[in-house]
């Protein structure tokens, strides 16, 4: 199984992990809708029936048939909780990569993307991703859940059929842990959340990209991809497990409304998503949660690999700008059809 070893100097983490699966030769989509058996068994399927959704998981040799959002241990985990229990020590540390690792396919239907699946189907994934959030943070060794997704050629995923990642970390990563502790600093200077004074500042600017009731989507005044943007909700908040139903449903529409204005603007977009949550067991410093997403439009080059600096040639503001449009035309033709 994998370790998770930090480079000797710099705070980062790499989990290596060289798969004991055999790559398929097989053509088909393991998450289409009747391939449920190139899958490990669902340990959560949503079925809608008669207008109630129904929460069923799969019997051993017998699967949920006609699901809408299906979760499934991943077959070639990054981390996993039957993992060697073995360390080293510093210079060369490593732990074992502990944790739990599920694939959330987000659509039984193959020709569709994250950015074409309609809104009250991303209702149902992001109450999905809720749900698995909640159980993972009371098992044992769960110290962060880390929720993201690829989508298009150029993101690094294996697989086009539309889906997310949750995969659970007994160590908080050091991004996450850098930003919350910048947010606690700033909280004890100013005695403000930098992200919600982000929120009030840029509600309405320049680089707002849209709103909705609870949410705004803004270009960050410092983006390391050209047209990345990040959804946030306008209140302060540090918990996305306590979100309420109305807020789900108002953030499905807000993502939906967002990645589909990108793919209008830049065809054949390729992306990444990454929920930026704070640590849900007891830890004195928090994030204000939000979504952040990195369209792939050209690669990065040795400054930004090398040197952690970003070179982007494209302003937030015109990136704002171009985005802006593209979000409100698709906001409004999906607030018609709902």
């Amino acid at each position: 199984m994998g370790n998770l070893r930090k480079d000797h100097v710099a705070e980062r983490f790499v989990i290596v992990n060289e798969s004991k699966t055999k790559p398929s030769k097989s053509k088909k989509n393991p998450f289409k809708l009747g391939n449920e058996s190139m899958t490990n068994p669902s340990v959560l399927s949503l079925v809608l029936k008669d207008g109630m959704l129904q929460r069923l998981q799969d019997d051993e040799g017998d699967s949920v048939k006609n699901w809408t959002v299906r979760v499934v241990p991943a077959i070639n985990p990054a981390v996993d909780i039957e993992t060697e229990n073995t360390y080293s020590e510093h210079p060369l540390y490593s732990e074992p990569a502990y944790g739990y690792h599920y694939n959330i396919i987000a659509s039984p239907d193959e020709t569709k993307t994250l950015a074409t699946i309609d809104v009250e189907q991303w209702g149902y994934v992001l109450s999905v991703v809720q749900d698995r959030l909640r159980w993972l943070y009371t098992q044992k060794g769960v110290a962060y859940v880390a929720i993201y997704a690829d989508s298009g050629k150029n993101s690094g995923t294996k697989v086009q059929h539309p889906h997310l990642h949750m995969m659970s970390f007994s160590t908080i990563p050091p991004k996450i842990e850098e930003e919350a502790n910048s947010s606690h600093r700033i909280l004890n200077e100013k005695g403000v959340y930098p992200m919600s004074q982000l929120v009030t500042s840029e509600s309405g600017g320049p680089r707002q990209i849209l709103q909705t009731e609870g949410f705004i989507a803004l270009s960050p005044w410092a983006p390391s991809h050209p047209y990345e943007f990040w959804i946030c909700p306008k209140k302060h908040a540090t918990s996305f497990s306590k979100i309420s139903q109305k807020e789900i449903n108002d953030l499905a529409l807000i993502l939906r409304a967002t990645l589909g204005g990108l793919s209008n603007s830049i065809k054949d977009v390729s992306f990444n998503i990454a929920f930026h949550l704070s640590p849900e067991k007891k830890n004195s410093k928090q994030i204000h949660w939000h979504v952040e997403v990195y369209p792939q439009t050209i690669p990065w080059s040795g400054l930004e690999l090398g040197f952690g600096i970003f070179l982007n040639e494209l302003t937030p503001e015109k990136a704002a700008e171009e985005l802006g449009a593209a979000c409100r035309k698709e906001l409004s033709a999906l607030v018609g059809i709902l």
